[in-house]
């Protein structure tokens, strides 16, 4: 007899972020801490801080770079997960180059290994929230898996996460765990701090550089 949440998973509808409603993504944050960074924390440049652009600044620049609301639009930085037409869940995934913040500061995507960070062709999964309410149902699984689907039918060549592997506080838990990863496709590639790990999954040359060699 299958489980009542896979059921009710199987009726999660999916879309890019710019399909969604910016009140959609209000509502999935609601007034949680994860209110307070908005998935702006891998993206903050040079000298600036989440408390210094503040709570209404964060949720301007997540929205402008969603996209929300505007479905003909080229680019979005995530997609929104929907159960019975509420909005539940909010993945981040782009290219790697679009989180600055990540690129100039943090150490752990990079220690031993000999990446070039400004590839535009490997993406990265940099958050995974269910709203409150809906957790421990295997919702945030059917998001990664739609988040990795995304990179690839967008010519990313690779996917990346840096989850925790233990003791990760709740907050940490945001940036997705090794088991929601794994049944999403990841492997770990890379442990570059005790807790933290690289996982990664390749799907090859990108479609970008597959019309190049046609050409």
């Amino acid at each position: 007899m299958a489980d009542s949440n896979d059921n009710e998973v199987n009726n999660l509808r999916i879309v890019p972020a710019n399909h969604a409603a910016a009140v959609d993504l209000d509502t999935i944050y609601g007034s949680e801490t994860a209110s307070r960074c908005r998935c702006q924390w891998f993206k903050l440049e040079k000298k600036e801080s989440l408390g210094a652009i503040g709570g209404e600044g964060l949720r301007e620049r997540h929205l402008r770079q969603t996209g929300c609301g505007h479905p003909d639009g080229r680019s979005t930085s995530g997609l929104v997960g929907y159960l019975d037409e509420e909005p539940v869940a909010w993945v981040a995934v782009e290219p790697r180059p679009n989180y600055p913040g990540m690129l100039r500061v943090y150490r752990v995507p990079w220690d031993g290994r000999n990446e070039d960070k400004t590839d535009p062709s490997v993406w990265a999964i940099t958050c995974l929230y269910t709203r409150a309410g809906y957790r421990g149902r295997g919702i945030s699984t059917r998001m990664a898996i739609a988040a990795v689907d995304f990179a690839r039918e967008n010519g990313a060549a690779a996917v990346e996460a840096y989850p925790i592997t233990h003791g990760a506080l709740s907050y940490e838990r945001r940036v997705g765990t090794p088991a929601t990863f794994g049944a999403a496709g990841l492997q770990e590639v890379h442990q570059p701090s005790k807790r933290r790990i690289v996982m990664r999954l390749d799907f090859g040359p990108s479609a970008a550089d597959a019309r190049a060699a046609k050409n």
